[in-house]
């Protein structure tokens, strides 16, 4: 059995807020009529209309994706006049676009906005904080090879872990009541319009090391 050598350990974390590029929204329309599939989109009256704004605003119509369709019946028999309610998720991904999104969408009588899911350019953020940590760890390492007086050999074992920590959106159930009571809605009330949040690496190396230098 091979015997483990001598060595050191450090860690080094680097930390990194990063904020979010990109926002999904999801979007409750109340209809009523009951469509499904594609026709949904198309032929139930509310979530046309949502699509049709949404759309004239310069959003893709391949952003809005239907997601669900619940119906709602007293009688217990699917009828063409049975009301539905439709799950939408919009994909925004220029957020200089986001707050005419929320104008639009509290515009809508029949729509309300259930959250919001924010979308980060991790990959980038965590290979920079990778390496932002190996550099710490390094440095680390050289300073305590030389008060100890050896000398690093080599990486024995190396361990990388991540944690996001994102702090919580300002959010409410935003339904067009403005409209509902005859007035104007006031845009964006009470909405994060950009969000943050912190990255965390954590490397933990063990170097070999010689003995100590006489």
């Amino acid at each position: 059995m091979e015997s483990k050598p001598d060595t050191i350990k450090v860690s080094a974390t680097h930390r990194e807020e990063i904020s979010a590029n990109r926002a999904d929204l999801f979007v409750t329309v109340k209809g009523s009529s009951v469509f499904s599939g594609d026709q949904a989109m198309k032929k139930a009256k509310e979530v046309n209309q949502l699509v049709e704004a949404l759309t004239s605003f310069g959003l893709s119509p391949e952003a809005v994706h239907l997601q669900g369709v619940h119906v709602e019946t007293a009688s217990g028999a699917l009828l063409k006049s049975s009301s539905a309610t439709y799950r939408l998720k919009v994909q925004c991904e220029k957020l200089d676009q986001f707050a005419g999104l929320l104008d639009i969408i509290s515009s809508q009588k029949n729509a309300t906005l259930e959250r919001v899911e924010w979308k980060y350019p991790e990959d980038i953020a965590q290979e920079r904080g990778l390496e932002a940590a190996l550099t710490k760890a390094k440095s680390k390492a050289g300073k305590v090879a030389t008060s100890l007086g050896v000398r690093l050999l080599g990486v024995y074992d190396f361990i990388e872990s991540t944690m996001d920590e994102e702090r919580p959106a300002v959010m409410y159930r935003m339904q067009s009541a403005a409209v509902e009571r005859g007035r104007a809605p006031e845009p964006s009330l009470g909405m994060d319009i950009q969000h943050a949040k912190t990255v965390h690496v954590n490397v933990d190396l063990w170097y070999r090391v010689s003995e100590f230098e006489k």
